[in-house]
């Protein structure tokens, strides 16, 4: 399925630069094309760092969100943006993230804007690397509305955003991206309490229209807001239903909770690519290169290496710069240690 045996990728967010954190705090003294000149600067500072370390697949670091999601909704018709956060004080946790309410049919007209995204990474990003996408999906977006007479609970929801989901991962696709991923970590995060075939059947049939078409990704994640999980970490409530995934590529988290399970990327390699996190991104521990090449060697019991990719356990936004740099430069050299070994 890949021409790239021992993959390096990322799953999608970079951290911000101090400047751009200020700037995103401070919008309404910027004029427009200030804000543009802005995106581009930070987004040229995350390909940097990512082609620096010299990854085999890079994205925009997602510097034009606000969030992982949150930002999206600015593009939905048919809700009301909460103003303030529900609470403020206190350690960090999902319920200093409100939910926003709906207020009619839920629409995108000028799409999520990840096609603006993708267009500005192509024109900025160096030839050389492949340039990831990232979206997503519609049951982890429908997470932060509420319910209303008109859509009756989550599923609801869900499923008046697909469509939308559909539309950009088909628009993505004709701006040329040949490599996205669709993120659904609520589905990871609540298949111990929902039906996980469900989640299989909502996930098929949001990249229908892109399947075989681009390479198709999706990240397993049990949460990272402010560093902290939310979810049982545990694989196992996702399996075997998972498998059924229609990807080309599978991640599951692994550094951070110490390899347990890592029997299944066996399974997974069976259906499709296995996307490996070594790198734990709640850790400010920086792993050696040593560090990495023992634990692609420890991969390479369970999976042959034209089936593996190599990757941070999550995005890394919530790791602080003067870490996540060091972390994905040894990612990259433990993992060319060992090709250098097999003869790769």
């Amino acid at each position: 399925m890949q021409s790239c045996p021992l993959r390096s990728s990322v799953i999608g967010s970079y951290p911000f630069p101090s400047w751009l954190e200020f700037a995103s705090q401070h919008l309404e003294v910027f004029g427009r094309t200030d804000r543009s000149e802005i995106q581009d600067d930070a987004v040229i500072a995350a390909v940097h760092d990512q082609v620096d370390a010299g990854l085999d697949v890079i994205t925009d670091g997602e510097q034009t969100r606000l969030d992982f999601n949150l930002s999206f909704y600015g593009y939905l018709e048919g809700i009301e943006l909460e103003g303030a956060s529900p609470r403020r004080f206190g350690p960090p946790a999902h319920d200093q993230r409100g939910k926003h309410a709906i207020t009619g049919d839920l629409r995108a007209p000028r799409g999520l804007g990840v096609v603006e995204e993708f267009k500005r990474l192509q024109r900025l990003a160096p030839s050389g690397p492949t340039l990831k996408a990232s979206v997503p999906g519609p049951y982890t977006l429908s997470g932060r509305l509420l319910p209303n007479a008109q859509y009756a609970d989550r599923w609801a929801i869900t499923e008046a955003l697909l469509p939308v989901v559909r539309q950009e991962l088909s628009n993505l696709v004709a701006a040329g991206c040949q490599e996205v991923s669709v993120d659904e970590p609520s589905m990871s995060c609540y298949a111990h309490r929902e039906d996980p075939r469900r989640f299989v059947e909502i996930f098929n049939r949001t990249v229908e229209p892109v399947v075989g078409r681009t390479r198709v990704c999706t990240h397993l994640c049990f949460g990272n807001y402010k560093g902290r999980a939310i979810a049982p970490r545990r694989l196992a409530p996702m399996f075997p239903a998972f498998l059924d995934f229609h990807a080309d590529e599978m991640h599951v988290e692994m550094a951070s909770r110490e390899f347990a399970e890592l029997e299944v990327i066996a399974e997974i390699a069976r259906r499709m690519d296995v996307a490996v996190g070594i790198v734990d991104v709640k850790s400010y521990y920086v792993e050696t290169p040593d560090d990495i090449a023992q634990r692609v060697r420890r991969c390479l019991q369970h999976t042959p290496a034209d089936r593996l990719v190599f990757a941070p356990d999550c995005g890394l936004s919530q790791t602080a710069r003067w870490a996540a740099q060091p972390k994905l430069r040894n990612l990259v050299t433990g993992i060319r240690q060992v090709k250098k070994e097999l003869g790769l």
